[in-house]
Order: C-alpha cells, then sequence, then structure tokens
C-alpha cells in the first residue's frame, strides 16, 4: 500500500500548494460558510465549474473531524462497492494519510473491494480535505446508486459511535448532463432545456437530497438521469441521517452555463451542453 497519485491532468484543480490556497480564497469570499454541518453532497466537475460549489460544502463542515470520508460513484446499480486502500493520498497541499482502520472497519460490516481506478469523483475533492482539515485522515470510496449505498452510510457512522472516530462524509456527484454531448435531450435545446433542468429535473433529485429519501433520490437518479453518482450521495445521506440529521440544506445551485463563454454570450441562446451542480449540507438541529 502506497500512496495514491494525482492522475487528472492540469486544469482539474490547482497543481500548487499556492494555487490551491488562492482558488480557496477566491471562492470563499468574505463571509465562510458556518462550520457545523456533519455531511454533504458536492459536484465533482473541474474547479473553474463546480469548485466554488464543492468549497462550500467542504467549508461548512465542522471543524474538529478525525477523518474525512469522500465517497465518489460513476457506478451502475449492480456494482458493488468500492474502497481506496492506498495509505497516502497525494495532494497539492501534501500527502492526506488514508484511515485504514476505518477501511477495516467498514469491510467487516458491508462488502467492498479494493478501488484500483483512477476516478474524478474522488480526487477533485482532497484537496479541500487537505486545505479545510490539515490533520485529518482521509478515506476515498465509491458506492454504487443502490441500496448498499445507504448500508455504507450507515455503516460508517455506526463504526464512528463505536469508536469515537470523528467523521465527515461528503458524496460526490454532478446532476443533469445535458445536450448532444451526452445523447440527453428530452426538452429539445435552448432556453426551454435549460428552464428544464434547472427547475425540474435537478430540482426533483435536489429535493429528494434534501427530504434525506434515499429510495426516491435513487430512483430520480435511474429514471431522469439526474445524477452521475448518485449512490455517493445517498451514502453522505445515509450517514447524516444516522448521526441525528432530519433534513439537508442547499448552500448554492449552477450549471456550467454559469462559466461556460457560450453560455455567457446569450441568455436566449444557451449552450447546448451543460450539467447541473449542487451544494447541499447536513447539520445537526440545534
Amino acid at each position: 500500500m502506497g500512496v495514491r497519485r494525482r492522475c487528472l491532468p492540469a486544469g482539474w484543480y490547482p497543481g500548487t500548494a499556492h494555487g490551491v490556497r488562492d482558488a480557496v480564497q477566491a471562492m470563499l469570499g468574505p463571509s465562510p460558510p458556518r462550520r457545523s454541518a456533519v455531511a454533504g453532497v458536492a459536484p465533482h466537475a473541474g474547479w473553474e465549474f463546480s469548485g466554488a460549489l464543492a468549497c462550500a460544502v467542504f467549508a461548512s463542515l465542522a471543524e474538529d473531524l478525525d477523518t474525512i470520508v469522500i465517497i465518489g460513484g460513476h457506478l451502475a446499480p449492480a456494482d458493488g462497492i468500492l474502497c481506496a486502500f492506498d495509505a497516502e493520498y497525494e495532494t497539492p497541499l501534501g500527502n492526506v494519510s488514508a484511515d485504514l482502520e476505518l477501511a477495516s472497519r467498514l469491510k467487516e460490516r458491508v462488502p467492498m473491494a479494493e478501488d484500483r481506478w483512477a476516478y474524478n469523483t474522488v480526487e477533485v475533492q482532497l484537496p479541500f480535505a487537505r486545505l479545510f482539515f490539515p490533520t485529518a485522515r482521509c478515506l476515498g470510496m465509491r458506492a454504487p446508486p443502490s441500496p448498499r449505498a445507504g448500508e455504507l452510510g450507515r455503516a460508517i457512522a455506526e463504526v464512528a459511535r463505536a469508536t469515537g472516530i470523528r467523521v465527515g462524509v461528503v458524496g460526490s456527484t454532478d446532476l443533469t448532463h445535458y445536450g448532444p454531448n451526452y445523447g440527453f435531450e428530452p426538452a429539445g435545446s435552448g432556453k426551454k432545456a435549460v428552464e428544464w433542468v434547472t427547475g425540474v429535473n435537478d430540482r426533483r433529485f435536489i429535493d429528494a437530497l434534501l427530504a434525506m429519501d434515499e429510495a426516491g433520490a435513487r430512483q430520480r437518479a435511474a429514471a431522469e438521469h439526474s445524477a452521475c453518482s448518485a449512490g455517493g450521495a445517498v451514502a453522505a445521506m445515509a450517514f447524516a441521517r444516522e448521526a441525528g440529521v432530519s433534513r439537508g440544506e442547499l448552500l448554492d445551485y449552477r450549471t456550467s452555463r454559469d462559466v461556460h463563454p457560450l453560455g455567457r454570450e446569450s441568455p436566449e441562446r444557451p449552450a447546448e451542453s451543460f450539467v447541473g451542480y449542487a451544494a447541499v449540507v447536513y447539520r445537526k438541529e440545534a
């Protein structure tokens, strides 16, 4: 078990510590979020597109966490849970130690296999975890959009309770991938397509996240193509419910059109292909 190296090419996120810090400072602005969440759902596109939303989620997590579990996806419902068993993760801010103790305890509760593949769903989040939690360990996992995702989230909460480890969980997913680039155009093109994605398709999935409706989120994603990694989101949601949270909070919602040059040229002629992003957090009631 060695170091899990960066695999994403330049452009996904800054390659230097200075670049990461500058980017995060610009994303946070003058009023950083309240740090009290136990879990969240963050998008995993390149930082130029969705970094500000992912940053807001990590910046909202409680400060005193020992371990950050990042759960991505890009799996089919029939797939199993995957876990990276590397000892460390490489980031521009320095390597992050993996919580292999937690991984071992989880393996006793839920079936899982080693994740040998490199995927953006976890890697793109690691610099945020390293920056906001410099002494915490991380664990990168991927969950399928099936009931196994909820089982994983609950297992993490059970292990945290049994061991006293303070754990935060971030589920990593983008929302609707719309347009000819993705072969998905049920609402046609132009302004009506954007309105349908933002006001209907993404909204339904977000509502399921906020209501902490595991089955509803999985079903929406499968039937309506409204999330590419619903398993990660459902796992984070299940962990939060087991930790005592009753409802989610939407911090922000955007699409790639908000930064894509073609999307800015004319509201009446938006980019034909675009992706939705949401930042959701789960806090215990005061």
